[in-house]
């Protein structure tokens, strides 16, 4: 999830976890104890840009990493607060919680995590979007309200458990329509007499009510769209869109064409544009919600060969200009067709 998402999470489990001891300063903490995982973005200053996408949502986020570092770093913290209430053990059960939640959160994502790392298995349950405002802003409006309230108050602890237990919920509730829309779009693919081998159904950004499902057919995919308000159970797909995986030739031996291959799941095409070879990551969907429009995906790689013939895989960048188009057609396609 985001990081202010990530942030109120940590904040609500630390306040839950030894507010009652330390007050506001088991919200700071846990604040903190919540971004921690994310801080492996800083691979990217270190490492190529294929190998630290590779690298997020990894070893941060795996539960061998909570179990090792929540004690250490339990124990600066019960240093630095040694006039506190709390002991070792307190920050200790804290900083396990901030740091364990994080990933358990991230998994209900498209991008996953590996929670169970250095297994290269990955948890993507791919029901709620990385952003989510009804996810986030009841959960952070009971955390502020619960933080004006001295720590041994009944009412802080009310308000803060009545934050965790929304959020939780409302996280339910998109688990629920995500095994409510799947159906909508493997029985249209019978009525329609297309043959897939796989289909892979997630929200479209901020809202859990549009949902988009990625197709996996023979040399390609379609990609299709369906909204809870929607009239009818006629789901609209996008023309075939080919693999093109042999646009690769000989790039396909390249080191970071494999990462972006095991990073992608094999959900990826190959495109040639404006005179460049284009790798587009399918899981993410593209910049617009149109079956019908074909758009720009919102992940893409440009491969090529530099003037030093190393190879370079470079990720585009996404515009302002095309967020805001994709939000006013993401308004207009949720209130169904």
């Amino acid at each position: 999830m985001d990081s202010l998402t990530q942030v109120v999470l940590g904040a609500a489990v630390g306040e839950a976890a030894i507010g009652k001891k330390v007050g506001n300063w088991a919200i700071l903490w846990g604040a903190v104890a919540g971004t921690i995982p994310d801080l492996d973005v800083f691979a990217k200053h270190f490492t190529d840009n294929i190998t630290a996408l590779e690298i997020h949502r990894g070893f941060s986020h795996s539960i061998l990493f909570s179990v090792i570092f929540a004690p250490i770093f339990g124990w600066i913290v019960s240093k630095i607060h040694r006039k506190l209430d709390a002991t070792w053990k307190d920050w200790t059960w804290l900083m396990f919680l901030g740091l364990i939640t994080h990933p358990l959160l991230d998994a209900h994502t498209t991008w996953g995590t590996q929670l169970f790392w250095p297994l290269e298995y990955r948890l993507d349950y791919k029901n709620i979007f990385v952003v989510d405002p009804l996810y986030t802003l009841p959960f952070m409006i009971f955390l502020i309200a619960a933080m004006f309230y001295n720590k041994t108050s009944l009412t802080r602890r009310k308000l803060n458990n009545l934050g965790l237990i929304v959020s939780s919920c409302y996280m339910l509730l998109t688990v629920g329509i995500k095994w409510y829309t799947y159906p909508k779009f493997t029985h249209s693919l019978k009525e329609k007499n297309i043959a897939y081998t796989e289909v892979k159904n997630r929200p479209t950004p901020l809202n859990s009510i549009l949902w988009a499902a990625n197709v996996m057919v023979e040399d390609g995919f379609l990609i299709g769209y369906y909204s809870l308000f929607d009239k009818s159970d006629d789901i609209i797909y996008s023309k075939f869109i080919p693999k093109n995986h042999h646009l690769l030739g000989k790039m396909a031996n390249e080191k970071k064409i494999k990462q972006l291959m095991k990073i992608t799941e094999g959900w990826y095409t190959i495109e040639e544009k404006d005179g460049k070879l284009i790798l587009n990551d399918l899981r993410f969907g593209q910049n617009g919600v149109d079956a019908r429009t074909a758009t720009d995906f919102i992940f893409s790689f440009e491969l090529f060969y530099d003037e030093n013939g190393v190879f370079q895989a470079v990720e585009r960048p996404r515009t302002i200009k095309d967020g805001g188009k994709m939000f006013g057609q993401l308004i207009e396609r949720i209130k169904g067709v």
